[in-house]
């Protein structure tokens, strides 16, 4: 594949429209530096081959809720956090070459150089390119676009005996595509080719109330129906009778009679508050939202988990002064750590579900008798064509899907029974046609969790690119019931394991960094 070794310069026409949080901090790099990297990885990777000995890969970060078992022991990793740049933005084509440890905000900040934006964005800003790629990401646009990987071109991969390899829909077609969500089980991601479009000023913003989980998928039924006419499609539901599905459609020019209203500031309202807040008062309302604060509205808060974080430490009010004073501590850079670190992740449900809209209501009722957590995010889905190690129908791969997001503490009935409520979760999304995501930890046995997949299928294509030296996906994913049963220490007591996770979140540097990339230790609010 032909790259450019150099870096258009252009005049940047999103000074004032772009506030990035995190301010870029990592400088170019040069395809001969690039190159470099992954000859170094390379030769780790076939260090491992020869030994037969399987590896995982230490990106820098994650978003992923599995707890790794391998941490970052030279002796069983390859580390390719050093891939972290964007190499090339070609504004004719609009393209974009990127390394996997790009994330989004940092990736948008670039492409906005360029009047450009990629078509599918993770709402959070710390995922990567690379896990978009490598997990599954469904997003507002996704309705649109399907998956983040969908939206990419091509991707440079070392595969499990070393060799480099590019892949596209033109060239290892079938690696190409089947590498898309199955959690890097193939080789290991070090360059991803990806599609950009032109990008706008805001985003008019339209929240449209409704009473119930029924009346919110005929909404959506309806809207997605009418794909030129919005380019983001997503809703909230609150309770079982209060939700909103809410519209977005890219614009220079917002209605003159539309508030400009943003999400970044410490003293913004947290997103899902503010869409509740609009639906209260009105059943339709709009607001023009600047493009960056739409893609990332739900960074502070994480949607609404930090809200756990109030109830974690009794007495701790849940109010916009609060919420302004800890800020730093709400961003979803800065709760995934703690929330590793804290051994939290145990005591919450985090799971990303797509359903058939045939079955997602009697899901939801279900699933609210069972564990009672509310809110619920729903997020349209195009699926992607078969065989895929994405989530997807088995009767029909053009329907679309819907993205349940059930993330919430567990209720008094399950309390010490997290893997019962996992199971039951798992259980009830296979009665009703329905997959998981893959970032977080699975208990379904292995003859249970290949009659989602073509194992027959993944099986052949990974002994043909040479990587069952790798974990399958399965054995990433899966976590015995007995692995949960270990005795509890003096960190994993409250309120000690959270004060351990906070301060293990602000030690790792992770999110302080990015924000002050010379931060060498404790600074002040910037």
């Amino acid at each position: 594949m032909d790259l450019i070794n150099s870096r258009s310069h252009v005049v940047n026409p999103w000074n004032g429209y772009f506030r990035p949080r995190y301010p870029a901090g990592t400088p170019p790099t040069t395809l001969q530096q690039h190159n470099g990297q992954v000859n170094r990885i390379a030769t780790s990777v076939k260090t491992f081959h020869a030994r037969k000995q399987k590896f995982r890969i230490y990106h820098g970060s994650t978003n992923s809720t599995r707890p790794s078992s391998l941490g970052r022991d030279p002796r069983s990793v390859v580390d390719t956090s050093a891939l972290k740049h964007v190499v090339h933005v070609d504004a004719e084509k609009c393209t974009a070459l990127v390394e996997p440890n790009v994330p989004m905000d940092r990736l948008v900040e670039e492409t906005l150089k360029y009047g450009l934006v990629p078509p599918v964005v993770m709402e959070f800003p710390g995922i990567t390119v690379g896990g978009g790629y490598s997990g599954t990401s469904g997003e507002s646009s996704s309705f649109k676009h399907g998956f983040f990987d969908r939206t990419c071109l091509s991707v440079e991969m070392v595969l499990a005996d070393g060799e480099v390899v590019w892949a596209s829909e033109s060239e290892h077609a079938d690696l190409f595509r089947g590498a898309a969500g199955a959690v890097g089980t193939f080789g290991v991601t070090t360059m991803v080719e990806i599609q950009l479009r032109e990008a706008r000023k805001y985003v008019e913003t339209t929240y449209h109330g409704v009473s119930s989980m029924r009346e919110a998928i005929a909404k959506l039924q309806d809207l997605t129906s009418k794909p030129d006419d919005f380019d983001y499609i997503d809703g909230i539901m609150f309770s079982p009778t209060s939700g909103a599905i809410i519209t977005g459609r890219m614009t220079d020019t917002s209605s003159p009679d539309l508030k400009t209203q943003r999400f970044s500031d410490p003293s913004d309202q947290w997103f899902y508050l503010h869409v509740r807040s609009r639906i209260s008062s009105a059943p339709t309302s709009s607001d023009a939202i600047p493009l960056t604060d739409y893609l990332f509205r739900y960074d502070r808060g994480g949607f609404w988990v930090g809200a756990a974080a109030f109830n974690y430490f009794p007495g701790t009010p849940f109010n916009n002064f609060t919420r302004w004073f800890l800020d730093d501590f709400l961003h979803t850079r800065m709760l995934y750590n703690a929330l590793h670190a804290s051994g939290q992740s145990e005591e919450m449900i985090i799971q990303d579900l797509a359903l058939p809209y045939a079955t997602a209501a009697e899901f939801v009722e279900r699933v609210n008798r069972m564990l009672g957590i509310w809110p619920l995010w729903l997020c349209p889905l195009k699926q992607s064509p078969g065989p895929t190690m994405h989530p997807h129908l088995a009767n029909d791969e053009n329907e679309p899907m819907l993205n349940i997001g059930l993330w919430g503490s567990l209720p008094p009935n399950y309390r010490g029974r997290f893997v019962d409520a996992n199971r039951d979760i798992e259980r009830t999304l296979q009665e009703l046609g329905g997959m998981k995501w893959l970032y977080a930890q699975t208990y379904f046995s292995s003859a249970d969790f290949w009659t989602n997949f073509d194992k027959d299928w993944y099986d052949a294509l990974r002994k043909k690119y040479r990587a069952e030296g790798l974990p399958t996906v399965y054995e990433k994913v899966n976590v015995s019931a007995e692995a949960k049963d270990k005795r509890k220490g003096v960190w994993d007591v409250w309120p000690l394991s959270g004060m351990y996770g906070l301060w293990s979140a602000i030690g790792s540097g992770d999110y302080l960094q990015a924000r002050n990339p010379s931060w060498k230790g404790w600074v002040s609010r910037g």
